[in-house]
């Protein structure tokens, strides 16, 4: 039996910051993780997806290189070697996490853990033999979320045709065609890749959008982006009669009373994430579960039980690695008995990494008129911008959405390249509740793409500079 400070179950984002914050404050620590470390976001989602879509990038740029006066002759697409190099990154990326955990002298206890009682974790490793381990400041059960499939309507994973992100991240190749079920973050980044690398994509979703989540501006410019590169989008879809053979599957799928019937190679399933909160031992610890599956948790993090913490998925949407790591280094700082900062959940960015990108932060405009708040729009295109131009990546645009009459920021939307690095700017703003005066008062470096987030906010203020009129006037109010 080994004695820590505190013991983190789960070595993905939230889990190893959480550590490596309670080193840093002094602590020991240990982490429990049966798998590498990094967890889902560095080993089979955020990383290697990111690498696949860089991968994408390039083959997307290849195929317009002419334009740019760049002639590579005869071009081929090989799935199987960006998937590899996806792989090598991840490997990278976790060797790199067990690096800090060396550097901070964190102990990496490598099995599956269950609570033992208060103050108490029992591991079981790869050889079946099983340990006991206190920790004497607390628990913070951090063991993330897992892929599932739609067996309601059919479509069971079966690791062959049936695919989860897990399993289309170790391909050898792109097939001919592809359904994708789920038009969220996931299933759009992945119709990005097999568009690039050949397959033939039909993208799917029962909401009316794809990107449901975002701004329904956002989704539009997307679905058009998508649709020129003959990725068929079907939203507001009804799937039935869905029938899994040897070498593909067949379904029916309905859009707007209209019924069509499609057969592919493979159906990737990119819809929802179930929490892993089985055989932990919650219940015999008392720890409570809410009305959708996930642990209940205040916001110091604690549990229903004393001396029990919870971080990341498992303690409830949003389900992304950002929010995970800062819960992390807030559930450090409360064991150690230190100030912190409460986590502002409406203020944490969404990010999807497909071509043109989409980020956002604070309330789309669907939800500023449902609080029935007095609002102003400011947009500016990137096709209006210098630096777009040159790159020639001129679609999309940045949407502000600004309180009437103080100014405040209360959603900020980018469609574009780059959009995922763009959007921290605006997430600063609003986390120090600046204006969209305090915005353009700032100087944005000519020619960036940044100055569209300028132009919009100028937009907003009714007085844009380089687009023909300004969007403000008549936008806004319920």
């Amino acid at each position: 039996m080994a004695s820590f400070d505190v013991i983190f179950i789960g070595g993905g984002p939230a889990g190893y910051v959480g550590a490596i914050r309670a080193a840093q404050l002094g602590m020991t620590a240990a982490v429990v993780e049966r798998e590498g470390l990094g967890g889902t976001c560095v080993l089979w989602g955020c990383i290697p997806a990111k690498a696949l879509l860089e991968s994408s990038y390039i083959a997307q740029k290849v195929k317009k290189a002419a334009e740019f006066g760049v002639n590579v002759g005869e071009t081929s697409f090989d799935y199987g070697v960006a998937m590899k190099r996806s792989r090598a990154v991840s490997l990278q990326n976790s060797k790199g996490v067990e690096f800090l955990f060396k550097k901070h002298k964190i102990t990496w206890i490598k099995g599956t853990a269950k609570l033992a009682g208060k103050n108490s974790v029992a591991v079981k490793g790869a050889d079946g033999k099983e340990e006991k381990h206190d920790a004497k400041k607390g628990v913070v059960i951090c063991t993330g979320s897992r892929v599932k499939g739609l067996p309601q309507a059919g479509l069971e994973l079966n690791k062959k045709n049936v695919l989860s992100s897990d399993e289309v991240l170790v391909l050898e190749k792109a097939p001919k065609t592809m359904a994708i079920v789920g038009a969220g973050a996931v299933g759009c980044e992945f119709a990005d890749v097999f568009n690039s690398f050949g397959t033939q994509v039909t993208l799917i979703d029962v909401a009316p959008g794809i990107l449901p989540l975002e701004d329904s501006d956002c989704s539009a410019e997307l679905t058009k982006s998508f649709k020129k590169r003959k990725i068929e989008v079907l939203a507001g879809a009804k799937i039935s009669n869905v029938k899994v053979g040897e070498n593909s599957v067949s379904m029916s799928i309905e859009v707007g009373g209209k019924k069509q019937d499609l057969e592919v190679e493979q159906v990737l399933v990119a819809a929802g994430r179930a929490p892993n909160v089985e055989d932990i031992g919650l219940k015999e610890q008392g720890v409570q579960l809410n009305e959708r599956g996930f642990i209940k948790i205040n916001e110091r993090m604690e549990t229903s039980a004393k001396g029990l913490y919870a971080i990341g998925d498992v303690a409830g949407p949003p389900m992304l690695a950002h929010k995970g790591e800062r819960e992390g280094m807030i559930v450090a700082e409360v064991i150690a008995g230190k100030p912190f900062h409460p986590l502002s959940y409406g203020n944490i960015p969404n990010a999807t990494y497909c071509h043109p990108e989409v980020a956002s932060i604070g309330m789309t405009e669907a939800q500023v008129k449902e609080k029935k708040l007095d609002y102003k729009v400011g947009k500016f295109p990137f096709s209006a911008n210098g630096r777009a131009r040159t790159s020639g990546e001129t679609e999309g645009f940045v949407k502000i959405i600004r309180d009437a009459k103080y100014g405040e920021i209360l959603g900020a939307h980018i469609v574009g390249a780059h959009a995922t690095e763009m959007i921290h700017e605006l997430a600063v703003a609003r986390e120090n509740e600046f204006t969209v005066e305090e915005i353009e008062l700032a100087i944005h470096a000519h020619p960036t793409l940044s100055e569209a987030i300028a132009e919009a906010t100028l937009d907003a203020m009714g007085r844009v500079i380089h687009a023909e009129a300004p969007a403000a006037a008549g936008n806004g109010s319920p």
